[in-house]
């Protein structure tokens, strides 16, 4: 049995209170999407349930950003659980899906802002789960198969104690790259693969190929997309290695022997990665990009030596000398200043760019991400922040001379 309502959101909202709030009832419910008009909630995708700390229920709230989910937990003794969910009712989420245990009910926020309202009710009734620790869903299991040919597991496909930093890495990647790809093609600026046309992802200085094997697996046995993957690196070695591995995996990739600056490509990539090339060699890797017109980029800096030699050879700015009179401090800069100065030349190419974090510091220290998105507006405000910044500082980015390099021999 199941019937729909329309009416005022107010009132519709409210009437999702009750069950949320009720830990014998609610199972589940999400909240995603934007609301016509309205800027977009701080969160993309809300998830909320029930759990049991110290014996007493608790609402949780996990909330999603474009790389990371926060958990919260809030008591339902007192007010503090009811607060929570005004405050989150009144997000301008465009759709709130609840599970009770007996009915699901989906709320959609019209264009003219009214509510429509589905309710069905579930043929038989299900039991509400407030275990506080249950495993996280994982996009690969630890037995797939590409990560016992990359040796993070044994032959029982048991992750082994040494590689977890790696497999939660990996993890973290696919997490960014499928959210990143999935956005990219929603908004129209990542194309729609076939199987005669398949997405053509390049990762540049790819070393074991990890990140490239996960990426090509988990989207095509996954998500369903046609893939090709390309792995790019100086070594032989890396080559040889990584052609073997693809033999016995059965996958579409192709490894080249080459420097990032000179590696060529039949056709310009979909996606471009770059995951820990160190120091220039990311600038090389950008401007590749760039010259490619890569819709998605997506680069993982390691090492931020040029900017780091710079600024210990050039007087510091007023007011800033106590920010460079340290070393850890003065190389803590440059890793911002590189990435900052990056990010604003890319802009200028007509890409949208965010600074993320790729995984926790605990895992690496190399966790920062930069996902570049090309939409095709050049941002005139880009370069006049860059030209004060630089002006400043007295820096010369690497990427900035590839990019003039590059415009001036096209």
């Amino acid at each position: 049995m199941s019937g729909a309502t329309g009416g005022a959101l107010e009132e519709a909202l409210a009437r999702l209170r009750a069950p949320l709030l009720d830990p014998e009832r609610l199972v589940r419910a999400v909240a995603s999407g934007r609301r016509k008009g309205q800027e977009p909630p701080r969160w993309r995708r809300l998830e909320l349930r029930h759990v049991d700390l110290k014996a007493r229920p608790h609402l949780q709230v996990t909330a999603y950003d474009a790389t990371q989910a926060h958990t919260s937990n809030h008591a339902l003794a007192g007010a503090d659980a009811a607060d929570a969910l005004d405050a989150l009712l009144a997000l301008p989420f465009g759709n709130w899906h609840v599970e009770t245990t007996t009915e699901t009910v989906q709320l959609r926020v019209t264009k003219k802002l009214d509510a429509v309202v589905h309710t069905a009710r579930r043929a038989e009734a299900v039991a509400v789960d407030r275990a506080h620790d249950r495993d996280k869903p994982r996009l690969l299991a630890e037995d797939d198969p590409v990560f016992r040919e990359l040796g993070l597991t044994d032959a029982q496909g048991r992750l082994k104690p040494t590689r977890q930093a790696k497999y939660r890495q990996v993890e973290e990647f696919l997490r960014l790259l499928d959210a990143s790809i999935a956005e990219a093609r929603a908004k129209g600026h990542l194309r729609r693969p076939t199987p005669e046309d398949p997405l053509r992802i390049v990762d540049l200085g790819c070393g074991n190929a990890y990140l490239t094997f996960a990426a090509q697996r988990f989207l095509t046995a996954t998500r369903g997309l046609p893939v090709v993957v390309t792995g790019a690196d100086v070594k032989e070695q890396s080559r040889e290695h990584n052609s073997a591995v693809a033999a016995r995996l059965g996958v579409d990739a192709e490894f080249v022997v080459g420097s990032i600056a000179d590696v060529e490509l039949p056709q310009p990539p979909d996606v471009v990665l770059a995951l820990h090339a160190c120091d220039t060699a990311t600038d090389e890797a950008l401007a590749r990009a760039v010259g490619w017109g890569a819709p998605l980029v997506l680069a993982a800096p390691c090492c931020h030596h040029d900017v780091a030699a710079q600024l210990r050879r050039l007087p510091t700015p007023a007011p800033w000398a106590m920010l460079t009179r340290h070393g850890i401090l003065r190389e803590r800069l440059a890793d911002t200043l590189t990435d900052g100065l990056r990010a604003s030349l890319l802009r200028q190419r007509g890409y949208r760019v965010d600074v993320v974090q790729f995984v926790e510091s605990q895992h690496t220290p190399r966790n920062t991400m930069l996902r570049a998105v090309r939409t095709g507006g050049e941002a005139p405000e880009a370069r006049e922040e860059y030209d004060e910044l630089v002006g400043a500082w007295g820096v010369r980015p690497r990427l900035a001379e590839l990019l003039e390099a590059d415009r001036a021999g096209a």
